[in-house]
């Protein structure tokens, strides 16, 4: 890879992170980022066990154990046991979860619309270029 091209990845990656971040911040309401990100997971997994959770989430399960303690505290999801593994506890989101989870994708989404807003419409064309751009980075995954 030449300099140029690593020099690039390196500002995108930078770019990225601190704009999720700036995302997270402006969007949580009143759970906690690992909470939000953890309620995303489980309605992508919809109704995931613990193990599914601690692999898609990245963490040890006795973290996941607490993440799923603190949201079922606060009414944001229900547990059930596995009916072919009644060793297994499965989640998903309750009906106030899934209001939460939407207000938080709903809070994200208007603070990227006024940012985009604020640009001049050149800038916002560049802004759908570097959105098709993305996607077709991620497109393998």
């Amino acid at each position: 890879m030449d300099k140029t091209t690593s020099e690039t990845a390196a500002r995108l990656r930078r770019a990225i992170t601190r704009l999720n971040r700036k995302l997270r911040y402006s969007a949580l309401g009143g759970v906690t980022p690992a909470q939000a990100s953890m309620l995303a997971s489980i309605d992508k997994l919809e109704s995931p066990s613990l193990g599914d959770l601690a692999e898609a989430e990245q963490i040890q399960p006795p973290s996941v154990t607490r993440l799923v303690k603190d949201l079922m505290k606060a009414g944001l999801l229900s547990s059930a046991s596995d009916p072919i593994d009644r060793r297994s506890t499965r989640v998903r989101l309750t009906a106030q979860g899934r209001r939460d989870l939407n207000a938080i994708r709903q809070r994200k989404t208007e603070f990227l619309e006024r940012k985009l807003l604020a640009l001049s419409p050149h800038d916002q064309r560049r802004a759908a270029e570097l959105v098709s751009f993305l996607e077709v980075l991620l497109e393998d995954e």
